[in-house]
């Protein structure tokens, strides 16, 4: 049993008191700036954690057995999806006017100098109450599965048998199905509508890869962490190489989407396609370049060989990286379209960005402290226990 010790607590609640600290220094300086990086932030953390669930949900479909040894870690992950999802509405709720050029009602009136007949012709899907139901929506869906599989699997250590792992079989067989679909229209809604006249076709499946590889990071180093502190000695380098692997291989997918993306926009040429990178390259150059370095070579230099992928500190390091570079990756989605030129990586986001860790550690922490950490009557944790490869 994990046990939530006051030096790491406090060391949590420090992290979310700078967070408290940069927001409100935000509103008073720029409320702009504070509610761009509340939303950057809400977001990332947020698809961190229901890449967790992911991660969860496609190893039962797929009886997968070598990760039941910690799965209780991508399982805790995924409960910071309540508290991510009521973030996402209220940041909308309230400070939609500095994030969402969209919901600005001048533009769908014909008689304003500011009428847009591009955006009047979108407002069946994008207007307030059916945006609203969109993300409540998302909510109920990822937080309820993430519930329902946990409660069958802290029951299945209570009463065994196969009856709850049937249970999450299905369970994980219907969210898969709903991830398929939300994952895209969750991003189109919460990033790709902040540049309400671009649209692109790859954005779903880009930005899944850059946050399930952000996901695969975190749930790494919460692992590795947790080794150091006395906890995990069922988990080897096999397990660590089969994450590490996955690290890797959606590196190099996530480049291949970058790069589909980018080259066919910037080939085609054409003005309401080319906007959207235009902006960032004028106004961000060397972010813009500095993200596709961060996240696609420094992750293969540093996990191509296998030795490197078996150990820990290296994973740290490639953890460490990926992460930073998504979280860039997501600021780059969001900042060009709510403050233009004038966005700029600082105190409030760094600050921000503190907040929401200690945030989402709190959430995780406290979620792994209320049962085992290994799940002693899954079917498939003798295959985890002696995984080998």
């Amino acid at each position: 049993m994990f046990t939530f010790s006051s030096k790491t607590r406090n060391i949590i609640f420090a992290l979310m008191a700078i967070g408290v600290i940069a927001i409100a220094y935000g509103f008073i300086t720029n409320p702009a700036r504070a509610w761009s990086s509340l939303l950057h932030n809400a977001f990332y953390f947020n698809a961190i954690a229901l890449c967790g669930l992911f991660f969860v949900a496609f190893n039962y479909v797929a009886q997968a057995g070598w990760a039941v040894g910690f799965i209780r870690v991508p399982q805790a992950m995924a409960e910071f999806l309540k508290y991510g999802c009521a973030a996402l509405l209220l940041i909308f709720l309230f400070g939609h006017h500095d994030l969402y050029h969209w919901t600005h009602k001048e533009l769908y009136d014909p008689a304003s100098p500011e009428y847009d007949a591009i955006m009047a012709g979108k407002t069946g899907f994008l207007n307030m109450p059916f945006f609203i139901i969109r993300i409540v929506l998302y909510g109920l869906i990822w937080a309820g599965f993430a519930y329902m599989i946990r409660k069958n699997s802290l029951q299945e250590d209570m009463e065994g048998g196969l009856e709850h792992y049937n249970k999450n079989f299905k369970l994980a067989a219907i969210f898969l199905v709903l991830f398929g679909i939300t994952s895209s229209t969750s991003a189109w809604d919460i990033l790709m509508s902040i540049d309400a006249h671009w649209f692109s076709t790859l954005f779903g499946w880009y930005t899944f890869a850059g946050l399930f590889v952000s996901g695969l990071a975190m749930m790494c180093l919460l692992v590795i962490w947790l080794q150091s502190q006395g906890y995990y000695d069922n988990v080897n380098n096999n397990h660590l190489h089969d994450v590490g692997k996955f690290m890797f291989a959606f590196s190099i997918f996530w480049t291949y989407l970058w790069f589909s993306q980018f080259m066919l926009i910037w080939y085609a040429n054409l003005p309401e396609e080319a906007a959207y990178f235009q902006v960032r390259w004028e106004n961000y150059k060397l972010l813009w370049i500095l993200n596709l370095f961060i996240n696609f070579l420094a992750p293969i230099l540093v996990l191509m060989s296998r030795d490197a992928k078996r150990q820990k500190q290296i994973l740290v390091v490639a953890g460490l990286i990926i992460l930073c570079g998504h979280w860039l990756d997501v600021f780059l989605m969001v900042m060009p379209g709510t403050l233009g030129s004038h966005a700029h990586i600082g105190l409030v986001e760094i600050g921000t960005m503190l907040g929401f860790l200690g945030l989402f550690l709190f959430v995780t922490f406290s979620e792994l402290a209320k049962a085992a950490l290994v799940p002693k009557n899954h079917p498939m944790l003798p295959e985890s226990l002696h995984h080998h490869i």
